[in-house]
């Protein structure tokens, strides 16, 4: 009994403390108890609040009450309903890279960009194929190198080259003797020893190797032989008499090579390739919403970037046809490529021009500045320069119609107006005038 009794002593305790607790905090929040300053004055929650964040920040309490003192309702400065002009000095304009220009009308030049890839012409590209079966003994030109028209660039040696000009020679002489036996029949048939019968056989055999001649000489042409080597034939040594030559059919560079000396080549082996570089392909992308705006004719500027530079052109061509995958066309320009710096498989833009337009109001693109929701341009005033609220029309890259707000023969900011703009932002913190 004497320990349960203790325990009874102790839940009592426990109770009685919680109670007091909760009956000051009644009073803290009704009001009964109030706190006072050294002055007598009431602390109210306002002046709670900032001691408390200037405790908890580490700040004076003074230091608060300065920040906080003020008109009630007021934070900070006030701000003007109006933006005030913005003066700066001459050497300030000049240092911030404000430029200034005057209102006036122009003309609106608009394009389309379209992507592009430089590509080979395939009117100007040769793959370069033995004429003849044979072993790789000479090759002379390898990738990178530039080739004349006819000039050699490997040198094969083949037994079917060898048994065509040996039935050309073979050919050569059945002819040299049936034109004898003919004159020899001729002689004397006209003196009455021979008779017709055999008269007629030496003409027939004349006949032939005529025939089986010009055969050879069709068959050497297939393989390559012009009719300058066929007369070269009768001087050439046994070595050369198997050689076959591969030429350059035009004047180009060698862009790829498929033969190493000793391999044996076939008429299907696709050894050189060769391209004319001295024009070249811009097949740009159009896309389905540009097709109505997209011609032959019409004048591109394509750009490569990366200090290719860029070059003027025309459309050639633009396919009739979409493409069922991508849904885009292809427009065909031909650039001139002389000094070799289009190279093929760069990818390019094109700025086709689609439209030229007279405005009343043109202004650079740079002088637009959204100042609170509106698009603004600064305009030089006697008291400085004002913000004032513009009414767009069409545009391109550089420059922009101005409908309403901008007036010919005012001058405006036509680039910096960033700079201004962020001096009306300091306005919006509380700087204290404009001037410069």
């Amino acid at each position: 009994m004497h320990a349960k009794g203790i325990l009874l002593l102790m839940a009592g305790a426990l109770f009685g403390l919680a109670a007091g607790a909760g009956g000051f905090y009644y009073a803290q929040t009704t009001g009964l108890f109030s706190a006072q300053r050294d002055d007598g004055h009431p602390v109210d929650s306002d002046d709670h609040d900032d001691e408390s964040r200037a405790f908890a920040r580490g700040y004076p309490e003074d230091e608060v009450r300065e920040h906080t003192d003020g008109p009630a309702g007021q934070e900070g400065h006030e701000h003007d309903d109006e933006h005030r002009p913005i003066r700066l000095s001459p050497e300030t304009i000049e240092e911030a890279g404000i430029e200034i220009a005057e209102a006036a009308g122009g003309r609106l030049h608009r394009s389309v960009s379209l992507p592009g890839e430089v590509v080979l012409n395939p009117d100007r590209l040769a793959h370069v194929v033995p004429r003849v079966g044979g072993i790789v003994r000479e090759v002379t030109k390898t990738i990178g190198d530039a080739a004349e028209a006819g000039q050699v660039l490997a040198v094969l040696e083949s037994r079917e080259l060898a048994e065509a000009k040996a039935a050309f020679l073979a050919g050569k002489q059945r002819l040299t003797l049936a034109q004898a036996s003919l004159s020899a029949n001729e002689e004397l048939k006209a003196k009455g020893i021979v008779p017709d019968l055999e008269f007629l056989a030496a003409r027939r055999d004349l006949a032939e190797a005529q025939i089986e001649l010009r055969a050879a000489e069709f068959k050497l042409h297939t393989l390559g032989v012009s009719q300058q080597g066929l007369l070269e034939i009768d001087r050439q040594s046994d070595e050369q008499f198997a050689f076959h030559e591969l030429r350059a059919p035009f004047a180009g560079v060698v862009i790829s090579r498929h033969i190493t000396v000793g391999e044996v080549v076939t008429t299907e082996s696709d050894v050189f390739e060769i391209a004319d570089l001295g024009d070249v392909w811009v097949n740009l992308t159009v896309y389905q919403k540009e097709l109505s705006t997209i011609r032959s004719g019409q004048t591109v500027r394509i750009v490569a970037g990366h200090d290719v530079g860029e070059a003027t052109a025309t459309i050639a061509y633009v396919s009739p046809v979409v493409d069922e995958a991508t849904r885009t066309a292809v427009a065909r320009v031909v650039l001139p490529n002389d000094d070799g710096r289009w190279r093929p498989g760069l990818f390019v833009t094109g700025h086709v021009r689609t439209e030229d337009a007279s405005v009343a109001m043109l202004a650079a693109q740079t002088a637009l500045q959204t100042i609170e929701d509106k698009v603004c341009v600064f305009v030089v005033t006697d008291a400085g320069f004002e913000p004032r609220q513009v009414e767009l029309g069409r545009r391109n890259g550089t420059h922009v119609e101005i409908v309403a707000g901008l007036h010919p023969g005012e001058r405006y900011v036509a680039r910096g107006a960033f700079v201004l703009k962020a001096e009306l932002g300091k306005e919006s913190f509380g700087g204290e005038g404009h001037a410069h």
